[in-house]
């Protein structure tokens, strides 16, 4: 079967921590559905979703994948994505492809770090809760659903009950007037509060419900129940063990009867045009308007070749569709429209609005690539997407020197399929470097460039990436005047440079009056401030939060050319800068490590030890302690490996970019002497 209309798709994709259960989850579903005769096992590398053999040695997920099933006439497509914290780029290119994101936390381990960052990460799409593991040994399940209305507010309710043993659940939706036993609350007072949480978005329906006293049918509260769920008025919280299987019937039905299908969840806002001069235009879930479909993920697949995923918003594709990329002028053919199963595929005839679906061998699709059949729809593309920030990183040397272009296309197949891996070289040491959100990012990146592309590689440590920046308005005026015989070179600049607020980034304007620098030689001029600002002025480090203001200059009718005034911007914004009080910016990295309650101590003494400044302290779980510090990214080299050897690996660490903030006057001086010696900075640029 394929879907015949949008009303019957539910596009979901699961989140939620590494250990919560998604993988398995999805098995229970598929074997509930009839997809699979039975659930694979993560233990024993035979899930359809985990086809990788990275994955399955690793026993853990480390890419989206799709899989679908068919559940009382519904066509129910699932994302099943990746939940290390270091893998949570690759986690989040499933957002734009679903309509419900469902995170699941695990009974046992309540809610930890994956949790609320993939619960805000879904802001703005209809969300739920999944408590998996309910019949965990030791879960608290009535506590674990305070933490979670306490932690994500009132509008968490749960919609059906776990009995006290986790053996069942118990509908609390469609049937309130059971009476069994279950593990906290009532079927009725929880029917109550999900009623009572709808209705509050409908004043009729409140009248009928408060002053009738009239009882309402779940028919008459699906479109509020919807409202609220776009609005985030409500996010329902299911319960199920995919081990032993209880719940997870119940949740396919909740999936078919309430989870919204495309036409009732937020519509994605597609824009078209470039920067401020972008526009939002309306897209349609209408199979007779031409087709506007989004590519949410990319694989290479050493196979098939490359493979991307879409979502179709508008129109509907079929096998010989003719479809453009972006802007590009030439369609490419729709050969195989393919239906995703894990690694398999099958051949379909027809996407129709709000489907999910993949071609391949198309080498010109990237990621967030739209996808048309009509040049009316040209520079469409999705709003950008905030992806986490890069912060960890690793210099590449290839063994063999024939490799260094083998690394080359391979780092290039990786970032597209990883929207958080960064590359770039360093020019002062010849080096690639990697950038990932932590090192378990890398060691997987490491391992995949070995097992798929067969390179041999050696690392070592990046240099940090110190930035540079002002902290008074200075000004500045060069002159470059050379006679050589013939036609010299002769070009004057004058600026001022401003301080900007930290993360401003660079600001260029243009004073000039009169015509003392001609319009057609201010690309030179910018040209060479902008070099200027690469190379830094105290240390070699780039510069940042700067407002650079062209006020004046000279030329010369013969001599001046666009070298002269380059060699002038350039040497003029350096001389500003140095009047400036210049000061060196070294990176920070917001930490979060969950350790054991007995080993807070140990562990706080170490981040200070590396001049952090502990920011905050949670109790995500009965023993364990979520503490949160802002740390020096020259200090943690090594922290990882001294968390393990403290807490016996039993702990989660996670990083995030935190910004800059001035070094220490020790760094700074040692860093200017470095440079002023001739040995250049340390910078990765």
């Amino acid at each position: 079967m394929t879907p015949s209309s949008v009303h019957d798709i539910r596009n979901l994709a699961l989140f939620g921590h590494a250990g919560s259960g998604k993988t398995t989850l999805v098995e229970a579903l598929l074997a509930a559905a009839g997809e699979i005769g039975a659930p694979g096992s993560v233990e024993r590398g035979d899930t359809v979703a985990d086809f990788d053999p990275q994955e399955k040695a690793m026993g853990h997920s480390l890419h989206a994948a799709l899989v679908h099933l068919e559940w009382a006439g519904h066509w129910i497509n699932l994302l099943d994505t990746p939940g290390l914290p270091d893998l949570s780029g690759r986690a989040l290119v499933a957002l734009p492809a679903a309509d419900t994101a469902a995170v699941v936390i695990n009974a046992a381990a309540g809610i930890e770090s994956g949790t609320r960052r993939m619960m805000d990460a879904a802001k703005g799409k209809c969300r739920m809760i999944v408590v998996n593991k309910i019949d965990a040994p030791g879960a608290d399940l009535g506590a674990l659903m305070d933490a979670i209305a306490a932690t994500f507010g009132r509008e968490c309710l749960p919609i059906n009950l776990p009995a006290a043993d986790g053996s069942r659940v118990i509908d609390c939706f469609f049937a309130p007037d059971n009476a069994a036993a279950t593990a906290f609350s009532s079927p009725s007072a929880a029917h109550d509060a999900i009623v009572d949480q709808v209705v509050e978005l409908d004043e009729a329906l409140m009248a009928q419900y408060l002053e009738q006293g009239e009882s309402l049918d779940p028919e008459q509260l699906h479109a509020p129940f919807e409202q609220a769920l776009r609005e985030g008025h409500l996010v329902p919280v299911c319960f199920v063990s995919a081990r032993n299987g209880a719940g997870v019937r119940e949740l396919l039905d909740i999936l078919g009867k309430l989870a919204p299908d495309p036409t009732e969840a937020n519509v994605p806002a597609f824009l078209k045009g470039e920067g401020a001069a972008a526009e939002a235009v309306e897209v349609a879930l209408d199979a007779e308007r031409h087709v506007v479909a989004h590519v949410f993920q990319i694989a290479n697949d050493p196979y098939r070749g490359k493979l991307g995923l879409f979502r179709v918003h508008q129109g509907q594709v079929t096998p010989n569709s003719q479809l453009y990329i972006g802007d590009g002028r030439k369609p490419f053919k729709v050969a195989h429209l393919l239906r995703m199963q894990g690694k398999n595929t099958v051949e379909t005839a027809l996407a129709v609005p709000g489907d999910l679906c993949a071609v391949a061998r198309v080498d010109e699709l990237t990621r967030d690539a739209v996808l048309h059949d009509s040049h009316d729809e040209d520079y469409y593309h999705l709003a950008p997407a905030a992806w986490p920030q890069p912060v960890f990183g690793l210099a590449l040397m290839t063994r063999k020197p024939a490799d260094e272009q083998k690394l080359s296309e391979a780092l290039a197949r990786l970032m597209e399929e990883d929207p958080c891996l960064e590359v770039s070289f360093d020019p002062r040491n010849r080096r690639t470097v990697v950038r990932g959100l932590g090192e378990q990012h890398l060691k997987i990146v490491l391992e995949e460039l070995s097992t798929r592309w067969n390179l041999q590689l050696d690392t070592a440590t990046p240099s940090i990436p110190y930035r540079e920046t002002i902290t008074v308005v200075a000004e500045a005026r060069y002159r470059h005047k050379k006679q050589s015989g013939g036609a010299g070179q002769f070009g004057e600049v004058a600026l001022r440079v401003e301080p900007l607020p930290r993360g401003t980034g660079i600001e260029l304007a243009d004073e000039v009056k009169g015509g003392t620098i001609p319009t057609n030689f201010m690309p030179a001029v910018e040209k060479g401030v902008r070099q200027a600002l690469i190379e830094g002025a105290l240390a070699g480090f780039p510069l940042q939060d700067i407002r650079v203001v062209i006020t004046d200059g000279k030329h010369h009718a013969v001599d001046s050319n666009e070298v002269s005034f380059v060699t002038a911007g350039r040497h003029a914004l350096l001389e500003a800068v140095l009047g400036a009080r210049p000061i060196v910016l070294e990176p920070l990295l917001d930490v979060q490590v969950k350790v054991a309650d007995t080993l807070f101590g140990e562990v706080s003494a170490e981040l200070a030890g590396r001049r952090g400044r502990l920011t905050a302290t949670d109790s995500p779980a009965p023993g364990w302690t979520l503490i949160s510090a802002r740390v020096p990214m020259a200090a943690l080299e090594g922290f990882e490996s001294r968390l393990k050897a403290i807490c016996a690996g039993e702990s989660e660490f996670v990083l995030e970019a935190g910004g800059h903030e001035p070094a220490p006057q020790d760094v700074q001086a040692e860093l200017a002497r470095v440079f002023s010696s001739g040995n250049g900075g340390n910078g990765t640029h």
